[in-house]
Parts: structure tokens; C-alpha cells; sequence
């Protein structure tokens, strides 16, 4: 799960406009990892693989940035998050059989909340983050990770993503067409509640 450092181009809706942004969060899923990610006041005390990486030129997750941890990585270590430099911001990634009920009490320290789909025919996610946007309060961002494929940008958009990192081997600005998949959706959801029959202005 865990990805180098470096820029990323994903996604973002930015004034309710899509857009593709140079993005520089980063996946991690150990303690190891994470503990490498921290500030160290001596190159020594970074953890002996880390060292060998960075001496060999390879990016490391010890690299200055914003870092996403497992929820229960993160569930064990809270006060970790308290104490994160304002400057290099924190969120969470979630499984598909993670509780997003769980994440609630660290919504305070954190930035943006990550769904994982591990295929894209796993909808466990859409109902993630129908969760977060209305049972659970979450008003940060929330972004789709793992095999996000266009067509399932609109869906995504619908359930309250506002951030997509696409599959790293499509290209996200062709991507975009998916948002416009569909002029209007009959159903409501977490974009707009009221179902086409009962919105302003419908017909009887």
C-alpha cells in the first residue's frame, strides 16, 4: 500500500469545478514507516534501512510532506496525530471492512480521510463515505484511493468525494469525462438529497 514521495497529479474539486492538481500526500501502512516519517534531530537515529535508501538516493517515507496512516495504525498512536507539525498535515486511509465510526474521535487532527477500493466492483466504499458525509459529520476532504477508474468518477462525485487519485496507470485529465457521464441523476444522495420528483420546479 505504501507509496514513494514525490508529486502525484489526482483530482480535486476546487469552487465545484474538477480539476487535476499536483498532489504530494502519501500512503503509508506501518509503524515502522511512520516512525521513519518523523522528524529526526540526527540522520542516525532514522531507522537503519531508511539510512541505507537514503544514502542510496531512493525516496524514502522519511521525506517532508503530508502522510496518510491506517486508521488503526493511527486508532493506537492518537496523540501522534496532536502533536503533527501543522506544515506537514496528517490524514487516514481506510479499508474496506474498516468502521468509519471509528475514525470520529481523530476527525480534530486531521485533514483528509482516504477510501480505499481495492477493485473497482467494490462498492463497500460508496457506502464509506455516505457514512462520513452525513451520519458522521465529516466536512474535510475525502478522497477516492486504490483502482478508481473513470467510470466511476460521477458516482464517486455523488456520494460525497471530493478528490480522486485514479489508477496510476490512466491519465486523470481524460478521466474527467466521467464527471460528465450524466446530465442530471434521479436518485437523491449526499450531492443533493431530494430525489428528481421532489426537487424545486419538478413537474407533477
Amino acid at each position: 500500500m505504501s507509496e514513494p514521495a514525490g508529486a502525484a497529479r489526482i483530482i480535486r474539486i476546487i469552487d465545484g469545478t474538477p480539476r487535476v492538481i499536483e498532489d504530494r500526500w502519501r500512503l503509508i501502512d506501518t509503524a515502522a514507516q511512520w516512525e521513519a516519517d518523523e522528524p529526526a534531530d540526527d540522520h542516525a537515529k532514522l531507522p537503519a534501512a531508511v539510512r541505507a535508501d537514503a544514502q542510496a538516493g531512493k525516496p524514502t517515507a522519511h521525506s517532508a510532506g503530508p502522510i496518510l496512516v491506517p486508521l488503526e495504525l493511527a486508532l493506537a498512536h492518537p496523540q501522534r496525530l496532536k502533536v503533527r507539525d501543522p506544515a506537514r498535515p496528517i490524514g487516514l486511509w481506510l479499508a474496506p471492512a474498516d468502521d468509519p465510526a471509528r475514525a470520529r474521535e481523530l476527525f480534530a487532527s486531521i485533514s483528509l480521510i482516504g477510501v480505499v477500493f481495492p477493485k473497482f466492483t467494490d462498492g463497500r466504499g460508496y457506502s464509506t463515505a455516505v457514512l462520513l458525509r452525513t451520519r458522521l459529520g465529516w466536512r474535510g476532504e475525502l478522497r477516492a484511493l486504490g483502482d478508481v477508474l473513470q467510470d466511476q468518477l460521477y458516482a464517486l462525485r455523488r456520494v460525497g468525494f471530493d478528490s480522486f487519485a485514479v489508477r496510476a496507470d490512466r491519465d486523470p485529465v481524460a478521466a474527467m469525462e466521467g464527471f460528465a457521464a450524466f446530465s442530471s441523476a434521479y436518485q437523491g444522495s449526499v450531492d443533493e438529497p431530494l430525489p428528481a420528483f421532489r426537487r424545486p420546479g419538478a413537474h407533477p
